[in-house]
C-alpha cells in the first residue's frame, strides 16, 4: 500500500489484538495490515467499537487487559514492538513514536502546572538535558499556538480551554521529536472552530517537521483535511483502503459509502437524504458468519452471509472486502 521508496516507518502485517473474557474471546483487532510512509498522513475510522482505537493502542503495546497482542507485527523501523519486552518499549514510546489521546483533562495531571508536565515529557526520556528541557518548555507551547505561551505555562491543566488543553497535549508528544504522532479522536468534543485549529497545527507538524501521523477518528470531515490515505475498519477488520481522494470520490465497499452518504453537504441536492446504517455493530465476542456487515447492508447478496470475502485490490492503490461493489449497484444515487 506504501508507495513511497525505501522502507516505510511503520509495517503492521496482520495484526490480531483479542481480549479474554468471561463472555468468550473478543477479537477486537482481527488480522490488521498496513504501512506509513515517513512523512505520511493516514487516517483509521469507524464507527465506536471498530476496533480503531485498539489499533493504535496495539501499536504501542498499551492494551489494557484482559486484552493481548496475539498474532502478527509491529514493524518500527523494521524492529518488531510485539517481541520487545517492556523496558524496551518504554524507549520506543515518546521518543520514535508519541500518542495523544481524546480527552486532555484525563490525561494531564490536574495538581501539576502545564509547563512541568511539558518538562516531565522530555525528562522521562532523557533525549535532553533537563536545562535544554526547560528552555525549549515556552517554544514549544508556543509552536502549538497557546497565547502568552511563558505566563500560561505556570497555568494549571483546569485554567486551559478543551482545545488549548488539546494543544498542550500535542506539545507533550512533539516534546522529544518522534518520527510518528498517534492522534486518537483529538477532535473529540471540541467545538467547529477549534477542531479546525487542532487539525491545522497538526497539518503544520506534518509539512515542517515530517512527523508521519496516524489520526484515528470516526469523523470523515477531519479525515479529508489532513490525511492522505485511509483505512475504513469494521468490527476488527480494514473492510477499504486506498487514497483519502479515491475512496471519498468512489468508495466501494457500502460501509464506506454510508458512512460518506451520513454526511451533511451543501452542494448536495435537497432531494438527496442522508443515508442511515440500520442496527448496530457486530458484539465481537459472537459475530457474525462470513462478511461482518452483511446483517447491515441493503446491498447484500446471498453470498454475504455464507463466505467473507478478501481485502482485495478493487482500483490501483484502492482495496475493499466485498462481494458486491458499490460501482456494480444499479440505482445508487452518485455523490
Amino acid at each position: 500500500m506504501s508507495a513511497a521508496s525505501g522502507r516505510p516507518i511503520l509495517e503492521v502485517q496482520d495484526l490480531k489484538t483479542w481480549f479474554f473474557t468471561s463472555g468468550g474471546i473478543v477479537k477486537a483487532v482481527d488480522g490488521v495490515s498496513f504501512a506509513l510512509d515517513r512523512g505520511e498522513t493516514l487516517g483509521i475510522v469507524g464507527e465506536s467499537g471498530s476496533g480503531k482505537s485498539m489499533t493504535a493502542l496495539s501499536l504501542l503495546k498499551l492494551v489494557p487487559e484482559p486484552g493481548r497482542i496475539v498474532g502478527g507485527k509491529i514493524l518500527l523501523d523494521g524492529q518488531d514492538i510485539v517481541t520487545m519486552d517492556e523496558s524496551e518499549v518504554r524507549e520506543v514510546r515518546g521518543n520514535q513514536v508519541a500518542m495523544i489521546f481524546q480527552d486532555p483533562m484525563t490525561s494531564m495531571n490536574p495538581v501539576l502546572r502545564v509547563g512541568f508536565q511539558v518538562e516531565e515529557a522530555m525528562d522521562s526520556h532523557k533525549r535532553f538535558t533537563r536545562r535544554e528541557a526547560k528552555q525549549r518548555i515556552v517554544p514549544l507551547l508556543r509552536q502549538v499556538r497557546i497565547p502568552a505561551a511563558e505566563r500560561r505555562s505556570r497555568d494549571f491543566p483546569h485554567q486551559f480551554s478543551g482545545g488549548m488543553r488539546q494543544r498542550a497535549m500535542i506539545a507533550m508528544g512533539v516534546s522529544n521529536k518522534p518520527s510518528l504522532l498517534i492522534a486518537d479522536e483529538p477532535t473529540t468534543a471540541l467545538d467547529v472552530t477549534v477542531q479546525a485549529q487542532v487539525i491545522s497545527l497538526l497539518r503544520q507538524l506534518n509539512s515542517e517537521q515530517g512527523t508521519a501521523i496516524i489520526l484515528i477518528t470516526h469523523n470523515m470531515a477531519v479525515v479529508a483535511s489532513l490525511c492522505k490515505r485511509v483505512i475504513v475498519m469494521y468490527a476488527g477488520r480494514v473492510v477499504e483502503a486506498g487514497e483519502t481522494r479515491q475512496i471519498f470520490k468512489n468508495p466501494q465497499h457500502p460501509y464506506t459509502w454510508s458512512l460518506l452518504r451520513s454526511i451533511p453537504r451543501i452542494d448536495a441536492s435537497r432531494k438527496n437524504r442522508l443515508v442511515t446504517i440500520p442496527g448496530n455493530p457486530p458484539d465481537l465476542s459472537n459475530p457474525p458468519a462470513a462478511c461482518k456487515f452483511h446483517p447491515r447492508c441493503k446491498f447484500r447478496i446471498a453470498r454475504c452471509s455464507v463466505e467473507e470475502p478478501p481485502l482485495a485490490e478493487v482500483d490501483a492503490g484502492q482495496q475493499a472486502r466485498c462481494w458486491v461493489l458499490m460501482r456494480n449497484v444499479e440505482n445508487v444515487e452518485a455523490g
